[in-house]
């Protein structure tokens, strides 16, 4: 098998793509703490802060003020999709830069003659825009309905945990009835 590596990006995509995850399972009126995030993904707090201050400026979370306060979605599972927080933390910059280093060295033609847009530029844009929209395509709902069936014991540690957690004094059961069949948190 070939391993093409396409795209890099940062560690903070995954972190807030779980973060995004795990926020989706919390009963309505509840948050999460920057800390309590980094204390469940064992994540450094202050790093993962910076990625959910991004979330919060691209709107996809709210901040929630007050010794009660942290972070929730700030609009239902459903309605985030992987490219809205892929494009949070990383930006909307294309990954690929052409500088179109055909018109420079020996064999460069007058700039008039480039008619084309380049063809290693064109093709990957239509790789970018490929792989852009099947991010776009998926929501953190499809996440957590997906990770419910492939991991259902770490789904129902994950609410045991949002159960104590979350301060909303439900049982792991209860917070699971509450937050309807996609609500999954967990591990995949």
């Amino acid at each position: 098998m070939i391993n093409i590596r396409i795209m890099k990006m940062s560690q903070g995509v995954e972190w807030a793509l779980h973060a995004c995850h795990l926020l989706a399972a919390i009963p309505p009126g509840s948050s999460l703490s920057s800390a309590q995030l980094a204390e469940f993904f064992a994540l450094p707090a202050p790093y993962l802060s910076k990625h959910l201050q991004a979330l919060s400026r691209a709107g996809i979370t709210a901040s929630v003020p007050g010794p009660q306060g942290g972070y929730r979605l700030a609009s239902p599972a459903g309605e985030i999709s992987l490219l809205a927080v892929v494009e949070a933390v990383e930006g909307t910059a294309p990954a690929f830069r052409c500088t179109e280093i055909r018109q420079r060295g020996p064999a460069s033609l007058p700039p008039g003659r480039y008619r084309h847009p380049c063809a290693i530029a064109s093709a990957m844009a239509r790789a970018e825009a490929a792989w852009r929209r099947e991010l776009e395509a998926v929501t953190v709902a499809d996440i957590m309905a997906t990770v419910g069936r492939r991991a259902p014991a770490a789904a129902v540690a994950a609410r045991a945990w949002l159960a104590r957690t979350a301060g909303t004094g439900r049982a792991a059961g209860e917070v699971g009835r509450h937050a309807g069949s996609a609500r999954s948190p967990g591990h995949d």
